[in-house]
């Protein structure tokens, strides 16, 4: 039986009780976490100096929506690989015309009596305005009473029907609480998406301080889900754009208040399998949660839908400021079990010793399944005219349907899908810009777990990209019309 039947036969009950090795009783290893029988939407991290709470919104498609939907449920993990887990922790009320129908994104933070403040959007088409900021607290972060009181809608200048996402965390710089928004002005013929700032004292009362940032792209497109955070000399504002790309972005400054400007390089992370990104620090480190979506039917050619799995990214911080992902040692750390790297096909122009696949045209070097966790690496060294190369998934023979492809033409890595051998000509699904330059070589580390798979790329970047056609199924490397050398392959589970 597959990981997600078996978790939705034995998991039917609110909260999880998941066991593994080396874990917490009621912990099981994931690398890419959901339920098993519900989907990951917009994540909300925080960390209480011990664990990380990954509060997310909670896509249960099994049940109708005419009660509502998208409760708040958390994840609570030491390392982002061990998960325990809490479904609705702040549910819906199951009140047709209740201002919080269906719960939306926002933040937890905590007091300075130590209670905790869960900070989140109430949604309702039925209601004017759609889009209010409601309150909930807790002394546990499990159980939790709503203050309908608090709740409010945005000030005059802001679409009321627009008006999400509050990030709330204590501004030592300023000596007040600070909750940014995701909103839009309201004057003009094209209403602009921007992300609001409200300061508090008590975390009750708030008032507008203006607008905190207005996107310095040509787009008009909504800023969702925004974090702001300090780490080291930088403060680092993450958004994610609801139209035209989809991507999560950041923004740098040396002032809270900014001004934030994009940042040499880059601004993003991962492509559109990584959705909604929020920044949570701790321990002198910096990580990125956000999800990858599923696609209709579990069908690779269809289109993707919205909430998934949890992915987190490890962000590292260049002399300049600037940020790349890398997968999360706390995590990776732990599959440390070697597996023999063993082909058990080759075709074309290669040559195999060992872990040392040598290609001088179109070749391919089929491996066994994926089973489990795994965490593959290992280095290409590019030649005078290396093609195109990369990994193929879901082999038939020795051709696969899903491939992750280097491009050194365009400078770019890509996730096809389409079979292998219509790389050269076919259009990529999801693309990734990075620096590809002959007789240089490339370091790589691809995390895999169900169906989701993460590429990093030599500090540069990350994709991630869903493939149900990649578990159950022999994987691969191959070059297309031309030479590359891929070395060190090595693989490891738990």
């Amino acid at each position: 039986m597959k990981k997600k039947q078996l978790l939705a036969a034995v998991l039917a009950a609110a909260s999880l009780t998941w066991a593994s090795s080396g874990a917490p009783a009621d912990a099981y290893p994931m690398l890419f976490p959901n339920t098993g029988y519900s989907y990951v939407g917009d994540t909300m991290p925080f960390y209480d100096g011990k664990e990380f709470r990954i509060f997310y919104l909670e896509d249960i498609r099994n049940e109708p929506i005419i009660d509502g939907f998208h409760p708040w449920s958390l994840f609570t993990t030491p390392d982002f690989l061990d998960y325990r887990h809490n479904s609705r922790i702040i549910p819906f009320p199951k009140k047709e015309y209740a201002k919080d129908f269906a719960l939306g994104t926002g933040s937890v933070t905590q007091g300075k009596n130590g209670l905790y403040h869960a900070f989140y959007t109430g949604f309702n088409w039925r209601t004017h305005p759609k889009e209010n900021i409601m309150h909930a607290t807790s002394s546990d972060m499990v159980h939790w009473q709503k203050i309908p009181e608090d709740t409010f809608k945005g000030d005059a200048m802001y679409l009321h029907d627009d008006f999400r996402d509050p990030n709330v965390f204590y501004n030592k710089d300023y000596g007040e609480y600070w909750m940014t928004i995701t909103t839009r002005m309201s004057k003009g013929n094209k209403p602009r998406g921007v992300i609001a700032l409200y300061t508090s004292q008590d975390l009750k009362t708030w008032a507008n301080q203006g607008v905190l940032y207005a996107y310095d792209e040509k787009s008009d497109c909504n800023l969702e889900c925004s974090t702001l955070v300090k780490y080291g000399d930088w403060w680092y504002l993450t958004f994610s754009d609801q139209w035209p790309d989809r991507l999560t972005h950041y923004r740098m400054a040396k002032d809270s208040k900014g001004p934030f400007e994009q940042p040499a390089g880059s601004d993003t992370f991962d492509a559109q399998d990584f959705y909604a990104g929020k920044l949570v620090a701790a321990k002198g480190n910096l990580y990125l949660t956000g999800w990858a979506p599923t696609k209709f039917d579990e069908n690779d050619k269809s289109g993707t839908q919205w909430a998934g799995n949890m992915v987190t990214h490890q962000l590292k911080q260049r002399t300049d400021g600037t940020l790349y992902p890398e997968p999360v040692e706390s995590a990776v750390s732990q599959l440390a079990k070697p597996e023999a790297v063993q082909p058990i096909a080759q075709s074309g122009a290669v040559a195999v010793s060992g872990s040392k696949f040598s290609f001088t045209g179109t070749g391919r070097v089929v491996l066994p399944e994926l089973k489990g966790l795994q965490k593959i690496t290992g280095r290409f060294t590019l030649a005078k005219h290396p093609g195109k190369f990369g990994f193929m998934f879901g082999v038939e023979g020795t051709e696969g349907a899903l491939n992750l492809v280097f491009d050194p033409a365009k400078q770019q890595v890509a996730f096809y899908n389409t079979d292998t051998a219509k790389v050269l000509k076919g259009k990529p699904e999801l693309t990734r810009a990075v620096t590809l330059n002959p007789g240089e070589s490339y370091d790589f580390t691809l995390l895999v777990d169900g169906t989701v798979a993460t590429l990093y790329i030599n500090g540069q970047t990350a994709l991630t990209t869903r493939m149900y056609g990649l578990p159950e199924h022999p994987w691969g490397v191959f070059s297309e019309d031309g030479a590359v050398t891929l070395t060190d392959l090595q693989m490891h589970t738990m």
